[in-house]
């Protein structure tokens, strides 16, 4: 499986500078290879995936030094996985069913800073999350900081779109959606994109 990646993200320009077939292996290397984005399986001999991803982003956070973004990929499809690798500090989230194309643009996703979620576990955290939209759509403590064109964004973000998406929607650049992305994670008080679309589904906005 490691080979396959290999092969797939050199072939799509990526630089892999390292692999490990165990979590404390992985937790180990990256200290030395500096990645900036991790392909992380869950069940391997003497760590699992999920301790690995919390003890690498602990360990960057205690040196003040780069996280690098962590993507989950595994065969199994089940919530206690997907809910522990997001609490751990994950970026995404993919099964190992998913083509190489998704693969790739996983990656580019997560190196770009955003989160990204298999689409079918997107509901599920959705639904575990945000259980019900609060009463009042229009909270101005929840949203009275946000422009017009932020709350724009963040309807398209709650929609699961892209940046390029959005932008294309919008009618405006790539980047400019970036901007409003950041400020919408700060405004919120939110971590990534995930957070941002169970919040917009909390409160009724999506």
């Amino acid at each position: 499986m490691r080979a396959g990646f290999r092969v797939i993200l050199e072939a799509s320009g990526f630089d892999v500078v390292g692999e490990a077939a165990t979590g404390a292996e992985a937790a180990d290397a990256v200290a030395e290879a500096r990645p900036d984005v991790i392909c992380m399986d869950v069940q391997m001999p003497d760590m699992d995936g999920i301790e690995a991803t919390r003890r690498i982003l602990a360990r960057a956070a205690a040196e003040e030094a780069p996280a690098p973004r962590i993507l989950i990929v595994t065969t199994f499809d089940r919530d206690d996985h997907l809910f522990a690798a997001l609490d751990a500090g994950a970026s995404g989230f993919l099964l190992k069913n998913a083509g190489p194309e998704q693969l790739v643009g996983a990656v580019r996703v997560v190196a770009a800073g955003d989160a990204l979620l298999a689409p079918e576990v997107t509901r599920r955290v959705i639904e575990r999350f945000a259980p019900a939209p609060a009463s009042d759509h229009s909270d101005a403590r929840i949203y009275g900081e946000l422009t017009e064109r932020e709350t724009e964004v963040l309807r398209l973000l709650a929609q699961a779109l892209s940046n390029a998406e959005i932008a294309q929607r919008l009618y405006i650049g790539e980047a400019t959606v970036k901007t409003h992305v950041s400020n919408i994670l700060l405004k919120l008080g939110v971590r990534d994109r995930v957070a941002a679309v169970v919040h917009a589904h909390r409160h009724g906005l999506a």
